[in-house]
């Protein structure tokens, strides 16, 4: 039987003492996966800029002076080279990002073909491109994409504060309509908006009270951009997103919870409570759409120092990736990190 969760039930976890929290969700998480394994996605904007969108966190809104180069949507042989290479780097599944509002029609071909092709690969795929109507839905299923994301990002309550262009219904709805088509949902939200731990709660509330909970939950750092709305936003403190973590991990014990955007911004010490918090998931290569992630080398010397690997065949590219950085020798850089950080 599925746990019901309240909303009071959620405020008592947020409310207990760090080491407890993280205690608990640790236990949690060793149920149900093996803590030393990680799902490597890699994410790519194919389609930047130029979107119609208000939400005050995006720099790829048209509504924004930043200095977002504007692309077009990319050509199939571009996208799989670059799918290539994910995958040659230990990337399990490629992601896929375009600024709509929802996808024209037209578009939906193409985007059939990308999807068949990456699955040729041997990767696993997902797509964000906003809002879907049901047909749309089902034809990215029949092509066999495996995740689409939609995120709901904060609370209903705190929602119309970030976005006007679209409702939070408008975004449930979506989701319905995706899990209706048979693609597995990814869907969480974004920490340091303005929020507080009412809509930190109630977001999780909300993905908890989906029908089934999504499969992956990207919990986002925001990266402020200059040129947005909330360039000036007050940083968060890395014991809140460890704790929203934790929590997350024991509402939704058998979703994979994903570290996503700002995680250039956190030290070794933050990502590593992370992972002991239940984080199994995360985005591996330097850019995520447009803003900037971890380089490659960086994120393989640390999973090496945390016995980290890829949840795929002991063989997998990422394992062979992190042996040969760390079997680079002379490289001082790669031994000792910045205690200044």
């Amino acid at each position: 039987m599925k746990y019901v969760w309240t909303i009071n039930k959620i405020i008592k976890l947020f409310e207990k003492p760090f080491l407890e929290i993280i205690f608990e969700a640790q236990n949690v998480h060793r149920k149900h996966f093996n803590p030393n394994k990680l799902q490597i996605s890699t994410l790519l904007s194919i389609k930047t800029g130029s979107c119609p969108e208000d939400c005050k966190y995006c720099p790829q809104s048209s509504r924004y002076k930043t200095n977002i180069k504007k692309e077009k949507l990319l050509g199939l042989k571009d996208i799989l080279k670059l799918a290539k290479k994910a995958k040659d780097s230990g990337s399990d599944r490629f992601c896929m990002g375009a600024a709509w509002k929802n996808p024209n029609d037209r578009d939906i071909p193409h985007l059939e073909s990308v999807i068949k092709e990456i699955k040729k690969m041997g990767m696993e795929t997902c797509m964000t491109l906003g809002s879907l109507t049901v047909k749309q839905a089902k034809k990215l299923a029949n092509a066999g994409l495996d995740f689409y994301n939609h995120n709901l990002d904060t609370s209903p309550e705190f929602y119309s504060k970030i976005i006007s262009t679209r409702t939070y219904e408008d975004r449930l709805n979506t989701l319905n309509i995706i899990r209706n088509s048979g693609i597995k949902i990814c869907s969480g939200g974004i920490i340091g908006l303005g929020e507080n731990i009412n809509d930190r709660a109630k977001l999780l509330l909300e993905l908890s009270k989906l029908p089934k909970p999504p499969e992956s939950i990207p919990i986002n750092m925001l990266v402020k951009i200059k040129g947005t709305p909330m360039e000036n936003n007050d940083d968060v403190d890395p014991f809140d997103f460890i704790r929203m973590i934790a929590i997350t991990r024991i509402m939704m014990p058998n979703s994979y919870i994903r570290l996503s955007a700002g995680r250039e911004n956190m030290n070794e010490q933050t990502q590593a409570m992370c992972f002991m918090a239940g984080a199994n998931s995360l985005f591996y290569g330097c850019k995520l759409l447009t803003a900037s992630n971890p380089d490659k080398n960086t994120d393989l010397v640390l999973f090496k120092k945390l016995g980290l690997t890829s949840e795929k065949k002991i063989d997998s590219n990422l394992n062979k990736e992190i042996n040969n950085i760390m079997n680079k020798k002379n490289d001082f850089s790669l031994q000792y990190y910045n205690a200044e950080l």
